[in-house]
C-alpha cells in the first residue's frame, strides 16, 4: 500500500519498488493464479459422486464398499476450496447440488423404468433435499467455527436421514448406512444401532480422512502468498479457514483404525451368533410375468388371470412336501378388483381354497390388489376416492393370508408407499386434481399398524410379518413387526418393474440388513427378480435365477427374541434430531449476537 500523506517521512527510506515495501507483508491463504484440474469444484463434485456410487450396492463384492469411507472427502475439499475463495452462496449451492444430483442419478436412475416422472423427481428433488443439512453445516461453521462446524455435519445429515424415514415425501434409499448392504458381514452390530449406525461410521471415517489429508498436504488447495494490499488481505481473511481450529489432526492410520475396529467387532459378533428359534419349511414362488406386456390387462402379450393363477398353483405344488407350512406368492400375484367385503364370492378365491383343501397344513400368503369401501365421507380415509356408482373407497396394495382352507382371510395393506407412484402428498393432490394426467390422481390406501399374521395350528411359532417391496428399506418400520411378535419376515415384491437394473439387486441387498437388525429370517417371493431366503446373519442361503418361472424351498428359523435396535428403534436418529435443533438454534443466536456486536461497534 502506497503512502498517501503529504507529510515527508521522519527518516529517509529507500524508494519502494513494489506496493508492499511501505507496508509489512501480510501472508494469507488466497487462491493461486493457476488452478489445477483437481482443485476445481466441478471436478471434485464429480469425483465424490463417482466414489459414493462405486461403493454402493449391488456390486457382487464387498471390496468396493470402502469407497464409502472416502466418498465425502471430495465434497469436504470442495467446500473448503469455495470457502477459501470467498465464493458466493449461489456458486456453493450449485457445486453442492451438482455433487448430490450426480450421486442420486448414478445410483437410482432405474426408478424411471417404473414411472418416468417419479424417477426424475426422485433424483432431482432428493438431491435438492439433501442440500439442506449441508447448508446448515456451512452456516454453523460460519457462525461457530470449524470445530463446531465439522462436528455438526454428521449430526445434521443423520437428522435429515431420520426425517426422510417418516414424512410424506420419504425416500431413504440412499441412507448412508444402506450402502453396506453389499457387505453385511461388516455390520453385524446393526442389531444394536440399526442402519443409521452405518451412517455415523461413514461420516466419522470421512472426516478423519479429510483432516488427515489436510495434515499431510496442508497446501493441497491453496498456497500461502503475500497479499498485495490491505483490501485483498481483508477479502481473503473474511473467508479463510483458521487451520488452528483443528485441534487434533490425525494421521492416516487413525481413519484406517476406525474402519477396521467395527469390522473386527462385526466378525466377532457373527462368529458367536447361532441361528435361533424352531424351524419351518417355506416355499416362495416366482411366476415370472412381465409387468409391461404380460401381467396386466391391456398388455401386448397379456396372460389371462386364470392362466396366471394356474401357473402359481402349479409352481407351488412342485415344491411342496409334507413338512411345508407356508407358501408365499409375490406382490399383486392376484391382480383384479377384489372387493374385500365380497371377496369370498370370487371364483379365483374359491379355487385357491380348494387347492388348500388338497394340501392340508399349508398356509398361503399372497400379494393382491383389493378395494375397501366406506359408508360415507366421514368414515372415509384421506386417500379415499369417490365415484357416484361406488361411493367412497380405497385401493390397496395388499397381502392376503389364508391360514387354513376355511379360515377367514387376514388382510395387510402396504403402509410405506412409493412417493409419486403410490403416494401423492395431500397438498399436491389438491393442486393436480384439476389437471388431466391421463389416469387416476391420488394415493393408494394404507394402514397405521404393523399386522403380524397369527400362527396356524400346526406351526404355533410361525408368526409372519408381511413386507411388501419398498417397505424393506425401512429398518425402523420392520422392527415394529419384531416388537409385535413376528418370527419370520415374508417379503413379496415385483422386481420386474425395474428391468434388469441395479434396482432389484439393491432391494435384495437391503433385505440382508433388515435381517441383521431384527435377527429374523426372510423369505422372498418376487414376480421375477430374485426369489430365495436370507438367514438371521443377513446371508443369502438360497437364491433362484431371475427371469424364469420357478419356486424355492428352504427351512427357516423362527426367532422370537427382540434385538436392542428392534426394541428401542432409531435412538441415533432421534438423538441426532435433538442435537441438530440445539446446534442450529445456538448458531442462529450466535450469529445474531455477532451482528448486534458489529452494529454496536460501528456506531461507537
Amino acid at each position: 500500500m502506497k503512502e498517501t500523506s503529504p507529510r515527508p517521512p521522519a527518516s529517509p527510506a529507500p524508494a519502494a519498488k513494489t506496493d508492499t515495501a511501505a507496508t509489512p507483508m501480510t501472508t494469507t491463504m488466497i487462491p493461486t493464479a493457476k488452478t489445477s484440474l483437481w482443485q476445481r469444484p466441478a471436478v471434485l463434485a464429480v469425483l465424490g459422486a463417482l466414489l459414493l456410487w462405486g461403493g454402493w450396492a449391488p456390486w457382487p463384492t464387498a471390496w468396493l464398499a470402502p469407497l464409502l469411507f472416502i466418498g465425502w472427502v471430495p465434497y469436504l475439499l470442495m467446500e473448503r476450496q469455495l470457502t477459501l475463495a470467498g465464493a458466493r452462496k449461489g456458486r456453493v449451492f450449485a457445486s453442492t447440488y451438482l455433487f448430490l444430483v450426480l450421486w442420486n442419478a448414478l445410483t437410482t436412475w432405474w426408478v424411471s423404468y417404473a414411472e418416468l416422472t417419479a424417477g426424475i423427481a426422485a433424483v432431482v428433488l432428493n438431491a435438492l433435499l439433501m442440500c439442506l443439512p449441508l447448508m446448515a453445516f456451512r452456516q454453523t461453521k460460519k457462525r461457530l467455527g470449524n470445530r463446531w462446524g465439522y462436528l455438526s455435519l454428521p449430526i445434521y445429515w443423520i437428522a435429515f436421514e431420520q426425517l426422510h424415514l417418516h414424512w410424506d415425501i420419504t425416500w431413504p434409499w440412499l441412507t448412508l448406512g444402506n450402502g453396506f448392504a453389499a457387505a453385511p458381514q461388516w455390520v453385524q452390530w446393526y442389531e444394536y444401532t440399526g442402519f443409521l449406525g452405518g451412517s455415523v461410521w461413514v461420516w466419522t471415517v470421512n472426516l478423519l480422512f479429510f483432516q488427515a489429508l489436510l495434515k499431510r498436504l496442508p497446501n493441497l488447495m491453496y498456497r500461502a502468498q503475500p497479499a498485495n494490499n490491505l483490501a485483498e488481505t481483508a477479502a481473503a481473511a473474511a473467508h479463510v479457514i483458521d487451520e488452528s481450529a483443528f485441534e487434533w489432526q490425525p494421521s492416516f492410520r487413525t481413519p484406517v483404525f476406525f474402519i477396521l475396529l467395527p469390522i473386527a467387532a462385526s466378525y466377532l459378533i457373527s462368529a458367536a451368533y447361532q441361528e435361533k428359534g424352531p424351524t419351518a419349511e417355506v416355499v416362495a414362488v416366482q411366476p415370472n410375468f412381465d409387468p409391461y406386456v404380460e401381467k396386466f390387462e391391456g398388455g401386448a402379450k397379456f396372460v389371462p388371470y386364470d392362466e396366471q393363477l394356474t401357473r402359481l398353483l402349479s409352481l407351488s405344488a412342485q415344491q411342496l412336501t409334507p413338512q411345508t407350512r407356508l407358501v408365499i406368492w409375490p406382490e399383486t400375484a392376484l391382480e383384479e378388483a377384489y372387493w374385500e367385503n365380497t371377496i369370498e364370492s370370487n371364483p379365483k378365491i374359491r379355487r385357491i381354497r380348494e387347492w388348500l383343501t388338497r394340501h392340508p397344513g399349508v398356509a398361503l400368503l399372497t400379494g393382491i390388489t383389493t378395494i375397501g369401501s366406506y359408508p360415507n365421507k366421514e368414515a372415509a380415509s384421506e386417500t379415499a376416492r369417490y365415484r357416484d356408482d361406488l361411493g367412497y373407497y380405497d385401493i390397496f396394495n395388499t397381502g392376503a393370508y389364508f391360514a387354513a382352507p376355511t379360515a377367514p382371510i387376514a388382510f395387510y395393506h402396504k403402509s410405506r408407499l412409493v412417493p409419486g407412484v403410490e403416494k401423492v402428498p395431500p397438498i399436491l393432490v389438491s393442486i393436480v386434481s384439476h389437471i388431466d394426467l391421463g389416469g387416476t390422481v391420488g394415493s393408494v390406501g394404507s394402514q397405521a399398524e404393523r399386522t403380524v399374521y397369527a400362527a396356524p395350528a400346526n406351526a404355533p411359532a410361525l408368526r409372519v410379518a408381511p413386507v411388501i417391496c419398498y417397505e424393506s428399506i425401512y429398518g425402523d418400520f420392520l422392527s415394529e413387526y419384531a416388537r409385535n411378535g413376528a418370527t419370520l419376515l415374508a417379503l413379496f415384491t415385483n422386481d420386474a418393474w425395474w428391468h434388469d437394473s441395479p434396482g432389484y439387486r439393491q432391494l435384495l441387498s437391503y433385505g440382508q440388513l433388515r435381517c441383521i437388525e431384527t435377527r429374523r429370517d426372510l423369505a422372498r417371493s418376487a414376480n421375477t427378480g430374485f426369489t430365495g431366503f436370507i438367514n438371521q446373519r443377513g446371508e443369502i442361503t438360497r437364491r433362484e435365477p431371475a427371469w424364469i418361472p420357478t419356486a424355492s424351498r428352504a427351512t427357516v428359523h423362527l426367532n422370537d427374541e427382540v434385538t436392542f435396535y428392534a426394541r428401542y428403534g432409531e435412538l441415533i436418529g432421534r438423538g441426532a434430531q435433538l442435537l441438530a435443533v440445539l446446534l442450529l438454534g445456538f448458531a442462529i443466536v450466535r450469529g445474531w449476537q455477532d451482528k448486534r456486536r458489529r452494529t454496536t461497534s460501528h456506531m461507537a
